[in-house]
């Protein structure tokens, strides 16, 4: 009988033992760690060496335009691995300069101009530019697949639905990713998923280490937003090999952390080894996010004053109005200034979103049956984005439409992972 005794107790042990185990636990520190641990950023120092030849090469011919396009992919390249806008913008200077010489007619150089105004949110810039790119004919399906990306981001979707249908090519890898964003645009998380698969299935074949990173983090975006968390962890592991300094991929990493495992502490730690290098303003507003889930009100308030002195750089432009609406409108003495950037946005991009924005300020105003009215029209059955779900939640319960409350609680419950642990007790309340 003795051998069976030890063997209960044994099994009594590894019953505690996982009882005390934290049982949403998928990500493990050794997986992580050592791309943290690199401060040295490897690419960052090739990148700047390459800016300097290329500023040199300028020096000594100035007339020699297509270096100007090269030292602007230098400088795209660092915004890229530090989030400095200052780069972005000197890559804008200098590729307005290699337009100029080549009198707006050359069509890769109108969509490298047009792609830097995309990262900057000048979609409307970005447009003008894509149609002249259009007219000249020269690599056609580039200039189409970018109107595509621009149509969809100012909400002209019947249009950018045009440039998918002019670019289709069933196993192309640049009509599956857009493909792919059609379909989440529809709200078919499923197929959004399949394209991108079927888009991951090219890249590996095709081996670019670029593509490759670029496909990886999108799809562990929409595991995560699936639910399927362990996939999109993975996925963020797979990127991070191809780039250790990958800032996007160490914040999904970060996320994961926090709004899965509920561990603000790892999860900040994360974000404190990637704000070494990298510098953009949404990261302090996670962290203040964060430092709210903790109760940490000196943290957060450093954090939000570290946001807003950033934001306050007018080189940011419209980079983050919707982030300053969302803030502003909360705060009784700036919904006015909410409300002003909200109207410009929807004016500038017509999208469901912008329009939340607006109905989202209306009702932090007491504009409640206003905020309703735009709503119904514009945002309402349009879109399946939780964020702005919950918005329209809080909206149908200041009008007392309770079905309608009932309806979307369930479904904002279910995606409790994408609008972390803070939105999650609001949407309890509901």
């Amino acid at each position: 009988m003795k051998p069976f005794k030890h063997i209960a107790i044994l099994l009594l042990l590894v019953i505690t033992v996982s009882c005390g185990k934290n049982e949403k636990q998928i990500t493990q520190k050794k997986d992580y760690n050592a791309y943290l641990e690199n401060t040295e950023n490897e690419r960052l120092d090739l990148v700047k060496s390459d800016y300097a030849f290329w500023k040199k090469k300028l020096e000594k011919e100035p007339n020699q335009f297509p270096y100007f396009a090269k030292a602007a992919a230098s400088q795209s390249q660092i915004f890229n691995l530090t989030g400095e806008i200052e780069a972005l913008v000197e890559a804008e200077n200098y590729l307005i300069k290699v337009n100029e010489s080549t009198s707006f007619n050359n069509a890769g150089y109108l969509r490298a101009l047009a792609r830097n105004y995309i990262s900057q949110h000048r979609f409307r810039e970005a447009l003008g530019l894509l149609k002249k790119a259009e007219t000249n004919g020269e690599n056609l399906k580039g200039t189409q697949n970018m109107l595509f990306d621009v149509q969809m981001e100012l909400g002209n979707f019947e249009i950018a639905k045009t440039y998918l249908e002019k670019t289709r090519k069933e196993g192309c890898f640049d009509y599956l990713i857009r493909l792919s964003k059609w379909s989440d645009h529809r709200g078919n998380l499923e197929a959004a998923i399949k394209y991108m698969e079927q888009a991951k299935a090219i890249a590996e074949s095709s081996n670019v280490s670029s593509t490759k990173q670029w496909v990886y983090t999108n799809l562990a975006d929409y595991y995560g937003h699936a639910g399927r968390i362990n996939d999109s962890y993975q996925h963020y592991l797979k990127a991070l090999q191809l780039n250790p300094d990958d800032a996007y991929t160490k914040k999904g990493i970060a996320w994961i952390v926090y709004s899965y495992e509920r561990n603000p502490d790892e999860a900040l730690n994360i974000l404190n080894t990637v704000t070494t290098n990298y510098n953009s303003p949404d990261y302090h507003l996670l962290k203040a996010e964060i430092a709210e889930f903790q109760g940490d009100q000196v943290l957060k308030d450093e954090q939000m004053a570290l946001y807003k002195k950033a934001v306050s750089n007018p080189l940011y432009g419209a980079m983050y109005n919707k982030h300053n609406t969302l803030l502003w409108a909360e705060n009784p003495t700036q919904t006015a200034e909410a409300l002003r950037i909200a109207i410009e946005e929807t004016q500038n991009r017509p999208t469901p979103q912008s329009y939340d924005l607006l109905a989202w300020v209306h009702y932090n105003q007491g504009e409640t049956q206003k905020a309703h009215d735009v709503a119904i029209q514009h945002v309402s059955g349009k879109t399946s984005e939780p964020d702005v779900l919950f918005h329209l939640a809080k909206i149908y319960k200041a009008n007392n439409k309770h079905d309608e409350v009932k309806k979307l609680k369930k479904e904002l419950l279910e995606s409790s992972f994408e609008l972390g642990p803070l939105t999650t007790e609001e949407i309890k309340k509901l």
